[in-house]
């Protein structure tokens, strides 16, 4: 497996330890959710699948910890101004950095529309995985607070990146 792999699935696994410290019965995007699109990213890695692909499901599983670092601060009523644009930019700088740093992103032979891929992956990853989540919150409110159907709360979310992961394969096959 190459270094640069065996870091990156260090370091995810690591997050992923540490966000258990704060987990909650009840988040914004539940935690199954968030290690749902966790292992999405370790396997798309170690299976070698385009930049694009695991930008995706890095994107989707960044977002869903702001989300669940929101809902905590919340119920620990830790408010003051501008406390989510610092934890959108503390959580994003935390993973672009050290990839550019490391020579994992920023490779100029490895963009998609003069974007790297990595990046893009990351930036479409989290806006279709907040339309999602945000889908799935709109639904249940229409239907007295309660979901369509089981794991409804996992799948709304998660969709997006499945869908868009084949999308992204057919662009860069």
């Amino acid at each position: 497996m190459n270094y640069n792999i065996k870091k990156i699935l260090t370091s995810f696994l690591s997050v992923l330890g540490f966000s258990f410290l704060f987990t909650q019965k009840a988040s914004a995007v539940c935690p199954l959710c968030t290690i749902t699109v966790g292992v999405g990213l370790g396997l798309s890695r170690w299976l070698g699948i385009d930049d694009t692909i695991t930008g995706l499901w890095l994107g989707g599983f960044f977002l869903s910890t702001i989300m669940w670092a929101e809902t905590w601060l919340d119920k620990k009523n830790i408010k003051f101004k501008g406390r989510m644009l610092l934890n959108i930019i503390g959580s994003y700088s935390l993973i672009i950095i050290p990839l550019y740093y490391s020579g994992i992103m920023g490779h100029p032979f490895n963009t998609l529309y003069g974007i790297d891929k990595l990046l893009l992956g990351i930036i479409v990853g989290s806006l279709f995985f907040w339309f999602g989540a945000s889908w799935y919150s709109y639904l249940k409110k229409k239907n007295n607070g309660h979901a369509h159907f089981h794991f409804q709360k996992i799948a709304m979310p998660v969709s997006p990146l499945i869908i868009l992961s084949f999308v992204f394969y057919f662009l860069t096959k």
